[in-house]
């Protein structure tokens, strides 16, 4: 059998030349035609081909842009809500406290105010007869609501004594029923047990007041001749209290039938449940210092104040 000559036979190494040869002119031909496009493009100053390839491009990516924009937008905002969240919460607490703070403050503001506005009342005072007096001021309430009673901050050792009168700017408070060293007790008018002698300044008759518990008093007059009306202010008529003393004014007129006592209601002349500072008057003896309540046992009452009985 005839061979062909070695020369004939396309060989491996012929192959990779082919191969090699069309890769290195495909690379030669690409990098001299990118040469090229920049080269015109920075001539043209963006208006060559180059800007238009590129100004195309970015009108076909446009829509993709503003998509991709229009997703992640919202997306990024939640984020940074959700971060600013804790921060805003702590500012609201913060802003919470300080608010806390401040309406603290205010009220102890107007709590010192309303103190002082009644101390400057209570020491413009004047009683009748320009009587020597004590200012002092309700330390503690009775242990009930049933309890007609007040405990102020003065007593013995600062000229309180059995007796004596307990006003404020208003009028009567009542009376002290029970001494201690360095407080005392006050009965108000409102007790049943402590009766007031009162005279009517309209009619100048006089009659007896008495408690009823809580909130008004009763009027009883036993030889009234005249009828009294709404709004006939009542004073003390010097028996168990200095004369003069606004006990309260009358709620409901009435008049004395045939063998009856004249009976109606009166408003107090003080509001019991505001009373803060008051005043004792030491310098006048009632005619009769003693009532129910003084025979009273003290420590049935609960006072902090009192270290001795």
């Amino acid at each position: 059998m005839a061979t062909l000559p070695l020369s004939s036979h396309p060989g491996p190494l012929m192959f990779s030349f082919r191969r090699f040869d069309r890769s290195t002119t495909l690379f030669v031909s690409l990098l001299m035609l990118s040469f090229l496009l920049a080269t015109f493009d920075v001539r043209a100053q963006g208006s060559g081909l180059g800007g238009s390839l590129r100004e195309g491009a970015q009108a076909l990516f446009a829509p993709v842009q503003q998509l991709a924009t229009a997703v992640t937008r919202p997306v990024a905002g939640f984020i940074d809500g959700v971060s600013n969240i804790a921060g805003l919460r702590d500012e609201v607490e913060r802003l919470r406290a300080e608010n806390d703070a401040l309406n603290a403050e205010l009220a102890d503001v107007q709590s010192v105010q309303n103190r002082l506005a009644e101390l400057e009342q209570i020491n413009d005072l004047e009683p009748p007869g320009d009587l020597p007096t004590i200012t002092a001021r309700i330390a503690s309430l009775g242990p009930t609501d049933f309890d007609q009673i007040r405990w102020i901050d003065k007593g013995r050792d600062h000229g309180v004594a059995m007796g004596q009168a307990v006003i404020d700017e208003d009028g009567l408070i009542g009376r002290i029923d029970f001494v201690a060293a360095g407080s005392a007790r006050v009965r108000l008018i409102t007790d049943p047990r402590l009766g007031v002698g009162v005279r009517d300044l309209v009619t100048n008759e006089t009659g007896w007041v008495e408690g009823i518990g809580q909130g008004e008093l009763q009027l009883k007059m036993f030889t009234a001749v005249k009828p009294v009306q709404e709004g006939d202010r009542l004073v003390t008529d010097g028996t168990r209290f200095p004369p003069g003393l606004d006990v309260g004014t009358v709620k409901e007129a009435a008049e004395a039938e045939a063998g009856f006592a004249l009976i109606t209601t009166v408003e107090p002349a003080v509001r019991m449940a505001e009373i803060d500072f008051v005043k004792v008057i030491v310098g006048w003896s009632p005619l009769d210092a003693s009532d129910g309540g003084a025979e009273e046992d003290p420590a049935r009452s609960t006072n902090p104040l009192v270290t001795e009985q």
